[in-house]
Protein backbone atom coordinates (compact mmCIF):
# COMPACT_ATOMS: atom_id res chain seq x y z
CA UNK A 1 0.00 0.00 0.00
CA UNK A 2 1.29 3.52 -0.79
CA UNK A 3 1.22 6.34 1.69
CA UNK A 4 -1.55 7.86 -0.07
CA UNK A 5 -3.40 5.34 -0.06
CA UNK A 6 -3.27 4.74 3.98
CA UNK A 7 -6.30 5.88 5.77
CA UNK A 8 -6.33 9.04 7.81
CA UNK A 9 -3.73 8.44 10.77
CA UNK A 10 -5.67 9.84 14.03
CA UNK A 11 -3.23 10.20 16.99
CA UNK A 12 -5.35 11.18 20.51
CA UNK A 13 -4.58 10.55 24.31
CA UNK A 14 -4.28 13.32 27.04
CA UNK A 15 -2.08 16.28 27.14
CA UNK A 16 1.98 15.80 27.45
CA UNK A 17 1.72 12.11 26.17
CA UNK A 18 3.81 13.41 23.03
CA UNK A 19 1.34 13.18 20.33
CA UNK A 20 2.93 15.93 18.78
CA UNK A 21 6.26 14.56 18.36
CA UNK A 22 4.74 11.33 16.95
CA UNK A 23 2.59 13.18 14.46
CA UNK A 24 5.78 14.86 13.04
CA UNK A 25 7.53 11.82 12.72
CA UNK A 26 4.84 10.27 10.80
CA UNK A 27 3.89 12.87 8.94
CA UNK A 28 7.79 13.27 7.77
CA UNK A 29 7.80 9.51 6.73
CA UNK A 30 4.81 9.75 4.76
CA UNK A 31 4.97 13.30 3.42
CA UNK A 32 1.58 13.90 5.22
CA UNK A 33 -0.02 16.88 6.32
CA UNK A 34 -0.98 17.71 9.94
CA UNK A 35 -4.50 18.27 10.75
CA UNK A 36 -4.62 19.68 14.82
CA UNK A 37 -7.91 18.86 15.88
CA UNK A 38 -6.77 20.69 19.41
CA UNK A 39 -9.06 23.56 20.54
CA UNK A 40 -6.86 25.12 21.77
CA UNK A 41 -4.00 25.58 20.02
CA UNK A 42 -7.04 27.05 17.08
CA UNK A 43 -6.32 30.26 18.64
CA UNK A 44 -3.79 33.08 17.92
CA UNK A 45 -1.06 34.21 20.49
CA UNK A 46 -2.08 31.47 22.86
CA UNK A 47 1.18 29.44 22.24
CA UNK A 48 3.08 28.25 25.67
CA UNK A 49 -0.11 27.61 27.69
CA UNK A 50 -1.41 25.50 24.74
CA UNK A 51 1.84 24.18 24.07
CA UNK A 52 1.25 24.75 20.41
CA UNK A 53 3.74 23.24 18.06
CA UNK A 54 6.97 25.51 18.00
CA UNK A 55 7.60 27.53 14.21
CA UNK A 56 10.54 25.18 14.25
CA UNK A 57 7.72 21.89 14.17
CA UNK A 58 5.57 24.13 11.92
CA UNK A 59 8.08 24.26 9.37
CA UNK A 60 8.43 20.40 9.27
CA UNK A 61 5.20 19.21 7.94
CA UNK A 62 2.29 21.71 6.85
CA UNK A 63 -0.46 22.09 9.65
CA UNK A 64 -4.26 23.05 9.39
CA UNK A 65 -6.17 24.60 11.73
CA UNK A 66 -3.59 25.85 13.93
CA UNK A 67 -3.32 29.52 14.00
CA UNK A 68 -6.25 30.45 12.52
CA UNK A 69 -8.78 32.37 15.51
CA UNK A 70 -8.77 35.13 17.52
CA UNK A 71 -9.32 34.60 20.93
CA UNK A 72 -12.34 36.59 21.06
CA UNK A 73 -13.93 33.98 18.22
CA UNK A 74 -16.00 31.09 19.35
CA UNK A 75 -15.66 28.13 17.43
CA UNK A 76 -17.90 24.69 17.72
CA UNK A 77 -17.07 20.84 17.09
CA UNK A 78 -19.26 20.95 14.61
CA UNK A 79 -17.68 23.59 12.39
CA UNK A 80 -14.62 21.90 12.91
CA UNK A 81 -15.92 18.81 11.69
CA UNK A 82 -17.92 20.39 8.87
CA UNK A 83 -14.70 22.12 7.56
CA UNK A 84 -11.83 19.44 8.46
CA UNK A 85 -14.14 16.68 6.54
CA UNK A 86 -14.17 18.67 4.02
CA UNK A 87 -10.54 19.59 3.83
CA UNK A 88 -9.58 15.94 4.10
CA UNK A 89 -11.30 14.79 1.51
CA UNK A 90 -9.65 17.08 -0.58
CA UNK A 91 -6.08 16.31 0.31
CA UNK A 92 -6.87 12.92 -0.28
CA UNK A 93 -8.43 13.65 -3.87
CA UNK A 94 -5.06 15.26 -4.42
CA UNK A 95 -3.20 12.08 -2.84
CA UNK A 96 -1.64 13.66 0.11
CA UNK A 97 -1.57 11.35 3.55
CA UNK A 98 -3.51 12.92 6.23
CA UNK A 99 -2.64 12.68 9.89
CA UNK A 100 -4.47 13.88 12.83
CA UNK A 101 -3.98 14.98 16.25
CA UNK A 102 -5.35 16.23 19.46
CA UNK A 103 -6.76 15.39 23.00
CA UNK A 104 -9.82 17.35 22.63
CA UNK A 105 -12.42 14.47 22.57
CA UNK A 106 -15.17 16.32 21.42
CA UNK A 107 -14.02 17.82 18.42
CA UNK A 108 -12.25 14.59 17.31
CA UNK A 109 -15.51 12.51 17.55
CA UNK A 110 -17.30 14.91 15.69
CA UNK A 111 -14.71 14.54 13.01
CA UNK A 112 -14.64 11.15 12.97
CA UNK A 113 -18.05 9.75 14.27
CA UNK A 114 -20.38 12.67 13.45
CA UNK A 115 -21.58 15.62 15.82
CA UNK A 116 -24.71 17.03 17.25
CA UNK A 117 -26.06 19.78 14.81
CA UNK A 118 -29.33 21.54 16.10
CA UNK A 119 -31.40 24.13 14.93
CA UNK A 120 -32.09 24.74 18.23
CA UNK A 121 -31.17 28.52 18.37
CA UNK A 122 -32.44 31.60 20.38
CA UNK A 123 -29.71 34.30 20.47
CA UNK A 124 -32.14 36.32 22.89
CA UNK A 125 -31.67 33.29 25.01
CA UNK A 126 -28.17 33.13 24.69
CA UNK A 127 -26.85 36.61 25.47
CA UNK A 128 -29.55 36.38 29.08
CA UNK A 129 -27.18 33.45 29.62
CA UNK A 130 -24.14 34.70 28.48
CA UNK A 131 -25.14 37.65 30.49
CA UNK A 132 -25.21 35.60 33.53
CA UNK A 133 -22.22 32.90 33.17
CA UNK A 134 -20.66 36.79 33.29
CA UNK A 135 -22.11 38.53 36.24
CA UNK A 136 -22.88 35.33 38.36
CA UNK A 137 -20.13 33.14 37.18
CA UNK A 138 -20.10 29.75 35.07
CA UNK A 139 -20.62 27.58 38.19
CA UNK A 140 -23.96 28.60 39.13
CA UNK A 141 -24.94 28.13 35.54
CA UNK A 142 -23.65 24.72 35.63
CA UNK A 143 -25.87 23.76 39.35
CA UNK A 144 -28.49 24.65 37.29
CA UNK A 145 -27.08 22.66 34.29
CA UNK A 146 -27.07 19.46 36.64
CA UNK A 147 -30.65 20.01 37.86
CA UNK A 148 -32.30 19.78 34.25
CA UNK A 149 -29.36 17.75 32.36
CA UNK A 150 -27.13 15.96 34.74
CA UNK A 151 -25.58 13.91 31.97
CA UNK A 152 -24.35 17.16 29.97
CA UNK A 153 -23.46 18.79 33.74
CA UNK A 154 -21.12 15.40 34.48
CA UNK A 155 -19.26 16.03 31.02
CA UNK A 156 -18.45 19.89 31.67
CA UNK A 157 -16.10 21.67 33.89
CA UNK A 158 -17.51 23.87 35.55
CA UNK A 159 -15.52 26.97 34.43
CA UNK A 160 -16.41 26.03 30.77
CA UNK A 161 -19.10 28.60 30.55
CA UNK A 162 -19.04 28.49 27.04
CA UNK A 163 -20.32 24.98 26.52
CA UNK A 164 -22.74 24.96 29.73
CA UNK A 165 -24.82 28.45 28.22
CA UNK A 166 -24.90 26.34 24.44
CA UNK A 167 -26.40 23.22 26.95
CA UNK A 168 -28.91 25.17 28.65
CA UNK A 169 -29.85 27.42 25.43
CA UNK A 170 -31.04 24.11 23.76
CA UNK A 171 -32.87 23.09 26.95
CA UNK A 172 -34.57 25.95 27.04
CA UNK A 173 -35.29 26.48 23.23
CA UNK A 174 -36.28 22.76 23.04
CA UNK A 175 -37.45 21.65 26.03
CA UNK A 176 -35.45 18.89 25.84
CA UNK A 177 -32.00 18.08 27.79
CA UNK A 178 -28.92 19.11 25.58
CA UNK A 179 -27.56 15.14 25.92
CA UNK A 180 -30.85 13.39 24.56
CA UNK A 181 -30.94 15.63 21.39
CA UNK A 182 -27.00 14.55 21.11
CA UNK A 183 -28.47 10.95 20.64
CA UNK A 184 -30.22 11.29 17.75
CA UNK A 185 -28.01 9.72 14.44
CA UNK A 186 -24.48 10.96 13.50
CA UNK A 187 -23.41 10.85 10.10
CA UNK A 188 -19.99 9.22 10.48
CA UNK A 189 -16.84 10.59 8.50
CA UNK A 190 -17.09 9.58 4.53
CA UNK A 191 -13.21 8.51 4.19
CA UNK A 192 -11.39 5.61 6.22
CA UNK A 193 -9.47 6.41 9.32
CA UNK A 194 -7.76 4.96 11.70
CA UNK A 195 -7.03 6.06 15.63
CA UNK A 196 -4.04 5.52 17.99
CA UNK A 197 -4.17 6.44 21.63
CA UNK A 198 -1.09 7.59 23.65
CA UNK A 199 -1.08 5.65 27.13
CA UNK A 200 1.40 6.22 29.87
CA UNK A 201 1.56 4.81 33.06
CA UNK A 202 -0.35 7.14 35.26
CA UNK A 203 2.74 8.32 37.52
CA UNK A 204 4.78 8.85 34.00
CA UNK A 205 2.26 10.53 32.61
CA UNK A 206 1.95 13.51 35.64
CA UNK A 207 5.51 14.12 35.72
CA UNK A 208 5.60 14.94 32.57
CA UNK A 209 2.92 17.45 32.77
CA UNK A 210 4.30 18.99 36.27
CA UNK A 211 8.14 19.64 33.82
CA UNK A 212 5.76 21.05 31.03
CA UNK A 213 3.77 23.45 33.34
CA UNK A 214 7.77 24.69 34.56
CA UNK A 215 8.39 24.81 31.35
CA UNK A 216 5.57 27.02 30.52
CA UNK A 217 6.40 29.04 32.71
CA UNK A 218 10.05 29.62 32.42
CA UNK A 219 9.40 30.40 28.87
CA UNK A 220 6.84 33.37 29.83
CA UNK A 221 3.01 32.00 30.42
CA UNK A 222 2.89 35.14 32.65
CA UNK A 223 3.61 37.09 29.94
CA UNK A 224 1.65 35.43 27.30
CA UNK A 225 -1.74 36.08 28.98
CA UNK A 226 -0.86 39.51 30.17
CA UNK A 227 0.00 40.61 26.71
CA UNK A 228 -4.04 38.87 25.54
CA UNK A 229 -4.98 40.81 28.38
CA UNK A 230 -3.98 44.03 27.13
CA UNK A 231 -5.18 43.28 23.76
CA UNK A 232 -8.62 43.56 25.32
CA UNK A 233 -9.46 40.09 25.33
CA UNK A 234 -11.94 39.44 28.33
CA UNK A 235 -11.02 36.93 30.70
CA UNK A 236 -14.47 35.12 30.72
CA UNK A 237 -13.75 34.71 26.66
CA UNK A 238 -14.14 30.61 26.13
CA UNK A 239 -10.89 30.54 24.44
CA UNK A 240 -8.63 31.68 27.80
CA UNK A 241 -10.82 29.37 30.21
CA UNK A 242 -8.17 27.14 29.60
CA UNK A 243 -6.05 25.68 32.29
CA UNK A 244 -3.05 27.65 32.85
CA UNK A 245 -4.52 30.83 31.60
CA UNK A 246 -7.72 30.50 34.34
CA UNK A 247 -5.15 30.11 36.87
CA UNK A 248 -2.55 32.82 36.08
CA UNK A 249 -5.29 35.39 35.54
CA UNK A 250 -6.18 34.94 39.05
CA UNK A 251 -2.73 35.18 39.75
CA UNK A 252 -2.64 38.65 37.85
CA UNK A 253 -5.69 39.87 39.19
CA UNK A 254 -4.14 39.32 42.95
CA UNK A 255 -6.78 36.03 43.57
CA UNK A 256 -3.89 33.86 44.02
CA UNK A 257 0.02 33.60 45.05
CA UNK A 258 1.61 33.51 42.04
CA UNK A 259 3.21 29.79 43.60
CA UNK A 260 -0.30 28.92 44.52
CA UNK A 261 -1.36 29.77 40.85
CA UNK A 262 1.53 27.62 39.41
CA UNK A 263 0.61 24.69 41.83
CA UNK A 264 -3.21 24.87 40.96
CA UNK A 265 -1.79 24.53 37.00
CA UNK A 266 -0.41 21.35 37.70
CA UNK A 267 -3.44 19.94 39.83
CA UNK A 268 -5.72 21.21 37.04
CA UNK A 269 -3.54 20.21 33.89
CA UNK A 270 -3.79 16.46 35.72
CA UNK A 271 -7.66 16.44 36.39
CA UNK A 272 -8.00 17.13 32.51
CA UNK A 273 -5.53 14.60 31.76
CA UNK A 274 -7.63 12.20 33.58
CA UNK A 275 -10.86 13.06 31.97
CA UNK A 276 -9.50 13.15 28.61
CA UNK A 277 -8.26 9.64 28.93
CA UNK A 278 -12.04 8.57 30.64
CA UNK A 279 -13.69 10.17 27.67
CA UNK A 280 -11.16 8.61 24.85
CA UNK A 281 -11.29 5.05 26.59
CA UNK A 282 -14.90 4.57 25.70
CA UNK A 283 -13.85 4.72 22.29
CA UNK A 284 -13.49 1.21 20.89
CA UNK A 285 -12.37 1.88 17.64
CA UNK A 286 -9.09 3.81 19.44
CA UNK A 287 -5.66 1.33 19.29
CA UNK A 288 -3.98 1.75 22.40
CA UNK A 289 -0.07 1.75 22.52
CA UNK A 290 1.21 1.55 25.84
CA UNK A 291 4.10 4.05 26.07
CA UNK A 292 7.67 2.88 27.14
CA UNK A 293 9.80 5.07 28.99
CA UNK A 294 12.53 6.73 27.51
CA UNK A 295 10.15 8.02 25.10
CA UNK A 296 11.00 7.63 21.41
CA UNK A 297 8.75 8.69 18.86
CA UNK A 298 10.06 6.50 16.16
CA UNK A 299 9.59 3.58 17.82
CA UNK A 300 5.87 4.67 18.29
CA UNK A 301 5.90 5.48 14.80
CA UNK A 302 6.92 2.44 13.51
CA UNK A 303 4.37 0.53 15.66
CA UNK A 304 1.77 2.67 13.93
CA UNK A 305 3.12 2.05 10.27
CA UNK A 306 3.58 -1.57 11.00
CA UNK A 307 -0.18 -1.42 12.23
CA UNK A 308 -1.56 0.00 9.08
CA UNK A 309 0.50 -2.70 6.30
CA UNK A 310 -0.89 -5.28 8.43
CA UNK A 311 -4.18 -3.82 7.85
CA UNK A 312 -3.40 -4.13 4.17
CA UNK A 313 -2.75 -7.36 3.82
Amino acid sequence: MQPRDFPVIVIVGPTASGKTDVALELAERLQAVIVSADSRQFYRWMDIGTAKPTPEQLRRAKHYFVDFLHPREEYSAGQFAREARKLIRELRQAGRPVVVVGGSGMYIQALLQGFFESVVRDPNIKAELKRRAEQEGAAVLHAELQRVDPQRAAELHPNDAHRIVRALEVYYVSGKPFSELQRQPRVPADFPYLPFGLMWPREVLYRRIEARVDRMVERGLEREVRGLLAMGVSPRANALQTVGYREMIQYIRGELDRDVAIALIKQHTRNFAKRQITWFKRDREIHWLDIATPFQPQTVADRILRRLSADAE
